[in-house]
């Protein structure tokens, strides 16, 4: 059972200064680009919309996102102002929803004949992302209005497509109704909702109907299989992760084991085969989706920022089905370095895209690579509102429970009923912990640490130390070893052979030219190498491969000592356009 965000408090350290980020800039920041392009507006569809700002098929996902994100933060702390923009929103979803339970921008105000006519337009995406903010207002704030217009919706979906199957497809094309059916039913308790889950789930790749419409791209809405005969990850990388989480929360509830032998599967492949070191998703722009085995190029990754918090919500539902720590490892990988990479210093600006390496000269040439800094909004602004809803609601990963075991999946500064955690952590390895009313406490020992001490003694199973707790009010600390040191990808992964990536815990580091000078290729490091630095900046010896008077000689090119300075990666293009690379070559492999 996971301890909802609603009942943790974060109390100090990096993730309280990161939601405190988040609420100052981040959510006010959002909510003043949706309102300069229109997206608040075009809620009420009494008055026509500004020239220019035409609705579009996913704004009714975005004001949602942005919804979800502030009740999280009025789940903690009163805010009148964020309150007001709230109220204001669900009022006219309110007045402007149909008799029926309809409720679409796009297909009430600029193409009402075309309602459940076009698998691809978003309908059912949009509708799920409704859902998860009406359970999120409705946790924050007890008031039932906004939820009661979901669950109207949500009859009506049941009845089109489950009951009339009028519908012109089955399954949404976009992934995301059938995760937000999972939290009506677990607010509501109405089974219907979980059955209406279900229903999708199982229809998906297995319906003539749907294969009718999307012909040869049934890859890329993850339909060309049955949910269940589905071990390799294709097509569109976030439908692919919502997908995946519907799929563990439903082995969860249902206890099937087809879909949990499934999730395994899915999970196997995409982090240890098609995962970028930043725990970035997608290989490709081209459908911004995976391609095939160790296909991670560094330049032109798509790996989008939406992508990155699928795979730490997917993971996020593994670890509450089965005690194994790479789950949480994926998660941590994925938080802590391409998703934190989706948002800039002030909290204001937004990657789409992470490449995990950038040449800006070679843009020069015309061709497509993604954007060298980040931006305030996009037309598909789908990462914004989804990276302040994730950060809000971050305390979600923490814990577990299971009878009188707690299971502590991520450290940060934290409290709820049974136990106070401390920690500085990922800025170092030092965890306290006091605990009451708990048997049994279990703390991920992450994978990347090969030492770590427990003032408590336990065992080590499945990357958790379990703790068996000998009396109430009992404290302990763990501290987890966070030396630097280099990773090396599978060789299959054929751009970083003879390269490797510094980390430290869970933080991966990169060059930028503003720290190293230009020409990031040219440098190599010292496998043996002794870091120095913190947290925001590692030194460590390297080479520079000397420029030649020539463009091409018969001798080799001399070499010079050069210290290297990394940053983490989360923290590249802050301070200005820059040459960027994580992977560096190493000398002697």
């Amino acid at each position: 059972m996971t301890i909802n965000c609603k009942d943790i408090d974060i109390t100090g350290g990096f993730w309280h200064e990161t939601q405190a980020r988040n609420r100052e800039a981040t959510v006010p920041a959002v909510r003043q680009r949706f309102i300069e392009t229109g997206r608040f507006a075009a809620l009420d569809f009494s008055k026509p919309w500004a020239k220019g700002q035409k609705p579009h098929i996913f704004w009714d996902s975005d004001v949602a996102k942005w919804l979800e994100a502030a009740a999280y933060i009025l789940q903690k702390q009163a805010d009148p102002l964020l309150e007001q923009a709230m109220e204001e929103a669900v009022a006219l979803i309110e007045k402007h929803q149909g008799k029926d339970g309809y409720f679409n921008i796009f297909f009430t105000r600029v193409e009402p004949r075309n309602r459940w006519k076009d698998r691809s337009a978003h309908e059912l995406y949009c509708a799920g992302h409704l859902m998860e903010a009406a359970v999120a207002y409705y946790e924050a704030t007890g008031r039932d209005r906004f939820l009661n217009c979901m669950i109207k919706y949500a009859a009506y979906i049941e009845k089109v497509f489950m009951i009339e199957k009028s519908a012109a497809f089955v399954t949404p094309g976009h992934e995301e109704i059938e995760l937000a059916l999972v939290k009506l039913y677990h607010c509501t308790g109405d089974a219907r909702w979980l059955r209406l889950s279900q229903f999708f789930i199982d229809q998906r790749g297995a319906n003539d109907k749907d294969a009718s419409i999307y012909s040869a791209r049934q890859a890329y809405c993850q339909s060309h299989l049955p949910v269940r005969k589905q071990a390799t990850a294709e097509g569109h990388s976030v439908r692919a992760a919502y997908l995946y989480c519907a799929m563990a929360d439903l082995a969860a509830e249902l206890n099937d084991e087809g879909l949990l032998k499934a999730c395994r599967a899915l999970f196997e492949n995409i982090t240890e085969k098609r995962m970028y070191i930043t725990g970035g998703l997608g290989s490709s722009h081209h459908g911004e989706a995976f391609t095939f085995d160790y296909d991670l190029p560094n330049e032109t990754a798509y790996s989008e920022t939406c992508a990155s918090i699928g795979l730490a919500l997917f993971a996020r539902r593994m670890s509450a089905l089965e005690p194994d720590s790479r789950y949480a490892d994926a998660a941590e990988r994925a938080v802590y370095n391409c998703l934190l990479a989706g948002l800039s210093e002030d909290g204001g600006a937004f990657f789409y895209e992470n490449p995990l390496e950038i040449h800006p000269d070679i843009r020069k040439r015309g061709e497509r690579f993604p954007i060298t800094q980040r931006k305030k909004v996009f037309d598909c602004s789908c990462c914004p509102p989804n990276v302040a809803r994730f950060i809000a609601s971050y305390a979600d990963f923490l814990f577990t429970r299971e009878g009188n075991t707690l299971f502590v999946h991520q450290y940060a500064s934290a409290r709820t009923n049974c136990v106070e955690m401390t920690t500085e952590y990922p800025r170092d390895g030092q965890i306290s912990l006091k605990v009451r009313g708990l048997k049994r406490l279990a703390l991920r020992i992450p994978g990347w640490c090969e030492a770590f001490q427990c003032s408590a003694p336990g065992n080590l199973d499945r990357g958790y130390y379990y703790v068996d707790i000998p009396e109430d009010n009992f404290a302990l600390t763990l501290t987890l070893d966070m030396p630097v040191r280099l990773a090396y990808a599978d060789p299959r992964v054929y751009e970083n052979i003879g390269r490797t990536a510094i980390m430290r815990g869970p933080i991966v580091y990169c060059l930028e030219a503003i720290d190293n000078g230009d020409n990031l290729r040219a440098l190599s490091i010292v496998p043996d190498t002794q870091c120095t630095g913190g947290f925001d900046l590692l030194e460590c010896d390297g080479y520079r491969v000397e420029e030649q008077q020539a463009l091409y000689s018969n001798k080799p090119p001399g070499r010079a000592p050069q210290r290297l300075k990394f940053i983490p990666y989360y923290q590249y293009a802050n301070r200005g356009e820059s040459e960027m690379a994580v992977w560096v070559r190493a000398e002697g492999v």
